[in-house]
């Protein structure tokens, strides 16, 4: 389950120009975003940057943009993402 990845109050913003707040409005973006069961490929991750209890990670992706989002270390060690970016280009 995607929305697992992310904390409870977490920010996605897809589509474009939308905001969702919270795993119930992200898990409705993902709903919508797989319903006609699209091909998805992966892009190129980039290294992450760590510091301390975050990590920034960016993808390139295949049509030419670019996601951002932003992670932070659990109590139990994990990672969730905090903010989701989409693609920063448009």
């Amino acid at each position: 389950m995607v929305v697992a990845l992310y904390e409870p109050d977490a920010v996605l913003t897809f589509p474009p120009g939308n905001i969702a707040t919270g795993r119930q409005e992200i898990r409705a973006v993902y709903a919508k975003l797989l319903a006609d069961r699209p091909t998805l490929t992966p892009g190129r991750q980039q290294p992450a940057l760590v510091s301390a209890d975050l990590a920034l990670t960016s993808t390139h992706l295949d049509g030419g943009g670019i996601t951002v989002e932003v992670a932070r270390r659990q109590p139990d060690g994990t990672w969730l993402w905090v903010i989701d970016r989409f693609d920063i280009l448009q």
